[in-house]
């Protein structure tokens, strides 16, 4: 392959990008293995890491085709790159397209990941993963064509998603809040209460998704340059700032503060600079995390009210947090910060508020209707839950034959 035609030191910080974001699936299955309860940690860290490998191979095999491949009227890729063709010794801006590939990679697999927040310790291991082979192939895959490619329907309006807040949050959340209701509630719930079984775990996980993040924000700039710099500070002052709002507002709800509260604060701050990160000030970002650690405390105490039984917040946080940061994205975006960018409605264009809307309402409903399809069309072919009987005896000896601890 010809070394020419790309820039080094954007390419050495678009691999290390590469690995930071891969490193957040792991910390993913941290951060939810604690939450669940013991006889399911290692079925959750199943969920999360096999996607690892399942959308590994798909995306080789045919996801970034349809990603990023040759445009057909806006709404999806062609097969015109299948097994990479043509990928090796391409020049995607100034990396090399195989590492753009790579860098994309890690997005897709951790979106179908992060759905399994809201079904674990009840759903079928076989069933999951096909549903998470079909909702990559056709919702994760079309999103990010339309958000991200050239060509793309989004992109062409106007849309800003810098790195993924509508493409992997908004629709990993929109349609972990389906399965939830589509699966149903696990057994006994709410009347009997599921305690994390290992805080600390999810502590550990939070704090490897805070440092992975860095890449997956400030690695969207595709290079080694100020707009890094930008992303990189966003990212990390709007997790502080949420970590501080969920926390004050729960001590004054409940009246203590919690680990669980920081922990799930920061996460939510993540996801809501998301889309923001490389187009709003140092300022604007924290005003987005300290609202979100707000809007996404207030979206978990509702989902108490509404008795659903979202395992473990993913769209409370996630799909929550990723619209109210693709929002916000549209108030504060300064085109003097990034001039591929726009201004939004406190820089003079309110009409990039209404783009964002647009953005949101299109890829939630898209996600919403597509996994509600799916997990219909599973649900009569292969089921969606075990038994009761197996869910009471846990999922680690019912789907996988182990235990996570051996006492």
């Amino acid at each position: 392959m010809p070394e020419t035609g790309f820039d080094t030191g954007d390419t050495a910080w678009l691999l290390v990008s590469s690995a930071f974001v891969l490193f957040m699936t792991p910390g993913l299955a941290l951060f939810y293995g604690g939450m669940v309860r013991k006889r399911n940690v290692l079925s959750t860290f199943m969920f999360v890491h096999f996607a690892l490998a399942l959308i590994s191979v798909q995306w080789v095999l045919v996801g970034y085709s349809l990603a990023f491949g040759r445009s057909h009227g806006g709404l999806i890729g062609g097969f015109d790159r299948v097994l990479l063709a043509g990928v090796a010794g391409g020049v995607h801006k100034t990396v090399p397209q195989l590492v753009f590939m790579a860098f994309q990679m890690k997005f897709a697999i951790i979106a179908p990941a992060l759905i399994a927040g809201a079904f674990v310790e009840r759903m079928k291991f076989s069933t999951y993963v096909v549903f998470a082979l079909l909702w990559s192939t056709l919702v994760y895959d079309p999103v990010a064509h339309w958000a991200w490619a050239d060509g793309g329907w989004l992109l062409r309006l106007g849309v800003l998603d810098f790195a993924g807040g509508t493409v992997v949050h908004l629709t990993a959340g929109v349609a972990a809040l389906v399965c939830a209701l589509v699966i149903g509630k696990r057994v006994n719930y709410p009347r009997e209460k599921h305690p994390p079984h290992n805080l600390t775990m999810t502590v550990i996980g939070g704090g490897l998704l805070w440092f992975g993040w860095f890449g997956f924000n400030a690695g969207s700039a595709l290079g080694a340059n100020g707009l890094a710099a930008l992303a990189f500070v966003t990212t990390h002052t709007s997790a502080a700032s949420a970590a501080l709002g969920w926390v004050m507002v729960e001590w004054w709800h409940r009246g203590r503060p919690t680990m669980l509260g920081f922990v799930s604060g920061l996460v939510a701050g993540l996801v809501a600079i998301t889309p923001a990160a490389g187009y709003v000030s140092v300022g604007a970002s924290v005003f987005i995390g300290a609202s979100a650690g707000l809007i996404c405390y207030a979206a978990v105490l509702l989902k108490e009210r509404l008795h659903y039984d979202d395992s473990l917040d993913a769209f409370g946080v996630h799909g929550v947090g990723g619209i109210w940061g693709a929002l916000l994205t549209g108030v504060f975006a300064q085109k003097a910060l990034n001039p591929e960018g726009a201004n939004g409605l406190l820089y003079g264009n309110p009409a990039q508020l209404g783009k964002q809307l647009v953005g949101i309402v299109v890829a939630g409903a898209y996600s919403a209707a597509l996994t509600w399809v799916l997990l219909k069309l599973l649900d009569r072919t292969m089921g969606l839950r075990v038994s009761r009987d197996e869910e009471l005896e846990g999922l680690d000896e019912s789907q996988h034959g182990e235990s996570g601890y051996v006492m």
